[in-house]
């Protein structure tokens, strides 16, 4: 029966192709084998309606402000391992902002994995995303929060699940930042899912747009959205980047052609405006990089974070620059730290779009501007090291590193 061989064949590829992400997605190992970390963060055990079964934790720095940073981790990971990889407490400490960290537990997913995938969890008023939103308001009420001072970020699954809730609760985000991550609706099942991480769900601009207007009430204004991407990721493909860009740029009204191109940290920064000159879409893709948060190691300002299993050191603090992003970063505080000097930000080179604005080609994850080639990314003194790492770590990570 070539029917019957032709579907066995096929589930024969998706298990292989399962058993391929939980091999590469970060810290792939079980709860008993996980070490513990050292934590900063509180846990809340009781914050109110918990439909999708999350964990709540927070970290409140001294003297806070009244802006919050909702981050998520990434499969297999805690809240606290997260932090940790990524920065985001050290950065509070700095800058004053509250954070809540919602956790995945086993019972939920058996990887820890954010259920952006499930149609109930990625539902506004249901599952995940009703948890989430609920642990936003216990912060509100207990920490005076500004509601227009809120905002969301995440690592894969918990960057799709990112994109889940900007979707979901527009009017709740300021801004939001998804790292590794896919688009909303870009799966809604387990078989869709992988086929969207590995394949690439790809749609118009307009589609992609209609299902965000579709998953609320809500009108506008929309989220700011920041979108980094490594782009040597065989995990997500960096193509799910561009279906994002198509998604937010269709929402807000705009080309997918950016506006602007910069150089931050030796990196190309993708810049798209709104009618007031606002940046209100900027994407990062990280050339050579696998599928992780960069991170940045160092004594300066602009260094966050600690490299581990997909948290990769490449000369450039995501961390820092979604604060930046988000408008963070303006009042700074001193952190006591009698071996590290004073160092400038770091320097932006702008280089103005001067063409009209186009489409960019199907496979261009994100396009140059027209009438001249890509400048190649000049990485900072340090970074081309790092960049051999983490092509190193690719390769064995993907069994494809010949060993002598």
């Amino acid at each position: 029966m070539p029917g019957l061989q032709t579907t066995i064949a096929a589930l024969e590829r998706q298990r292989k192709q399962w058993e391929a992400f939980l091999r590469m997605m970060p810290g792939a190992v079980s709860s008993r084998e996980r070490p513990d970390v050292p934590s900063r963060l509180t846990a809340v055990p009781d914050f109110g309606p918990n439909p999708g079964g999350l964990r709540m934790y927070k970290y409140v720095p001294k003297k806070p402000n009244k802006s919050l940073v909702v981050v998520m981790h990434g499969c297999t990971q805690t809240a606290a391992s997260y932090d940790l990889g990524a920065g985001w407490s050290t950065l509070a400490d700095r800058y004053g902002f509250l954070l809540v960290f919602p956790e995945q537990t086993e019972a939920n997913n058996p990887k820890t994995c954010f259920n952006w995938f499930r149609e109930h969890d990625a539902t506004r008023g249901q599952g995940e995303a009703a948890s989430i939103r609920q642990m936003i308001r216990k912060m509100a009420e207990d920490h005076a929060v500004d509601p227009k001072q809120i905002f969301v970020t995440g690592l894969s699954a918990g960057g799709a699940m990112t994109a889940v809730m900007l979707a979901t609760y527009p009017e709740v985000f300021a801004a939001g930042a998804i790292v590794a991550g896919l688009p909303y609706k870009s799966a809604t099942g387990m078989r869709q899912a992988l086929e969207s991480m590995f394949r690439v769900k790809v749609r118009e601009p307009k589609e992609w747009g209609d299902l965000v207007r579709a998953a609320s009430p809500h009108r506008g204004p929309w989220p700011r959205v920041s979108v980094w991407h490594g782009g040597a990721d065989t995990v997500v493909k960096p193509k799910n980047a561009e279906e994002l860009l198509k998604q937010w740029t269709d929402v807000h009204g705009l080309s997918t052609r950016p506006d602007r191109t910069e150089t931050v940290d030796g990196y190309p920064r993708h810049v798209w405006t709104d009618a007031k000159g606002r940046d209100v879409i900027e994407s990062y893709i990280i050339p050579l990089m696998a599928h992780g948060a960069p991170v940045a190691g160092g004594d300066d300002d602009t260094s966050y974070g600690v490299p581990g299993e997909y948290l990769i050191e490449v000369g450039i603090s995501s961390s820092y620059h979604i604060a930046r992003f988000f408008g963070l970063t303006q009042t700074r505080r001193t952190i006591v730290n009698p071996f590290a000097g004073e160092r400038p930000a770091p320097r932006v080179e702008a280089q103005r779009v001067e063409s009209p604005r186009v489409a960019p080609a199907a496979d261009a994850a994100v396009p140059p501007p027209r009438g001249r080639a890509a400048d190649p990314p000049r990485p900072r003194p340090g970074v081309q090291k790092f960049v051999e790492d983490t092509i190193k770590r690719a390769l064995d990570a993907a069994g494809l590193n010949k060993r002598r």
